[in-house]
C-alpha cells in the first residue's frame, strides 16, 4: 500500500471492503489465468497475491491456467515449429507431450510455488488427475486438441473442502490413455459450471468487450447472455473475443452466476472486480 497512506486511511479501505468480503466468503470463484498477466513477472506476483488474499478472506478460489506462449517457446527450443488453425494449436503426438510437460509440469508447479510463497495453501493438478477432464479428439486435422466430454469435479471439490487452492492445468485424457491439449477458457467454463461457481473471472489482454475494438473508452460493462448473438451479428463481438464470450455464455448455461472478462494487465484487477462497486471489465450474466 502507498507509504503516504495514513493508518486511518488504511483502516478505512479495509472497512469499505467488508461488505464484499462478506458477500464472497465461503463462495466459489474460478479464475482463468493466462496471457500477458502470466508472462510479466510483476503482474504474476500481483495476481498470486490477489488470489491468496481472496483465500485468506474465506473465498474458495480455483485457479485454471493455460500457457500458450511458454509452450511455443519450449517447442522452439526443441526445434519444433508451432502451427495454428483457427486459433487452435495443431497438436501431434510429440506436441501433446510438450504441452503436458509445460502445463502440468513447469507452469503448474511454478504457480503452486508462488501461492505457497505468499502464504497460501495450494495443490496443483492436471485435467488428467482423477480424470478431471475427459476429452475426445475435436478435429483430426488438429491432432490431439481435445473437446471436453465430461468433467469429474470430485478431486477439485476435495481440495476445496480441505482448504486448498486447486491449481488446474488444462490437459485432458480419454479412456484409451491419450492426452489432449484443452483450450483453457473452455476448461474454466466447464469447471466453473460443474462447481456451480458464484463467479468465473476470465483474464485477457484487453479491457473487456468494446463497442469499438480500437477504443478502450467504449467498454461495455455488462451483457446479458441472450444478447450475445445480436452482438456477434452486429460485429461488436468479433475475432478472438467470439470464443471467449461463447465460453462465458456456456458457463452461464451450466450454472455459473456471473462471468467477468477483464484485463489481466491491470494490477490487482481481481480485487477491483470483487471488492469494489465499479468492478472491472465486462460482466456476462443470465436474464
Amino acid at each position: 500500500m502507498d507509504k503516504h497512506f495514513s493508518n486511518a486511511q488504511r483502516a478505512e479501505v479495509l472497512v469499505q471492503a467488508l461488505p464484499y468480503i462478506k458477500r464472497y466468503s465461503g463462495e466459489i470463484v474460478v479464475v482463468k489465468y493466462g496471457g500477458n498477466a502470466m508472462i510479466n513477472q510483476e503482474l504474476k506476483e500481483q495476481v498470486m497475491e490477489d488470489i491468496v488474499l481472496l483465500w485468506l478472506t474465506g473465498v474458495k478460489v480455483v485457479l485454471v491456467h493455460g500457457g500458450g506462449p511458454e509452450i511455443s517457446e519450449m517447442m522452439n527450443k526443441l526445434g519444433k515449429k508451432a502451427e495454428f488453425v483457427d486459433g487452435l494449436r495443431v497438436t501431434d503426438k510429440e506436441t501433446v507431450d510438450i504441452v503436458q510437460m509445460v502445463l502440468a509440469g513447469k507452469i503448474n508447479k511454478s504457480l503452486v510455488n508462488y501461492l505457497e510463497s505468499n502464504g497460501g495453501k495450494a495443490m496443483g493438478i492436471s485435467g488428467m488427475d482423477g480424470r478431471l477432464i475427459e476429452a475426445k479428439m475435436k478435429n483430426p486435422k488438429l491432432g490431439y486438441v481435445g473437446e471436453i466430454v465430461k468433467v469429474n469435479i470430485g478431486a477439485v471439490e476435495d481440495l476445496l473442502n480441505n482448504g486448498y487452492i486447486p491449481v488446474v492445468s488444462t490437459v485432458g485424457c480419454d479412456k484409451e490413455g491419450n492426452s489432449y491439449n484443452i483450450n483453457a477458457d473452455t476448461a474454466a467454463a466447464h469447471i466453473a459450471g460443474a462447481l456451480n461457481a458464484k463467479r468465473l473471472i476470465m483474464m485477457t489482454d484487453i479491457e473487456g468487450v468494446l463497442k469499438d475494438k480500437d477504443d478502450p473508452t467504449t467498454l461495455i460493462p455488462e451483457i446479458k447472455a441472450s444478447e450475445a448473438k445480436k452482438l456477434y451479428d452486429e460485429g461488436v463481438i468479433s475475432g478472438g473475443m467470439i470464443p471467449k464470450v461463447e465460453c462465458c455464455v456456456d458457463a452461464i448455461a451450466k450454472g455459473v452466476k456471473k462471468v467477468i472478462i477483464m484485463d489481466g494487465r491491470v494490477p490487482h484487477s481481481i480485487l477491483m472486480e470483487l471488492f469494489t462497486d465499479e468492478g472491472a471489465g465486462t460482466m456476462v450474466h443470465g436474464d
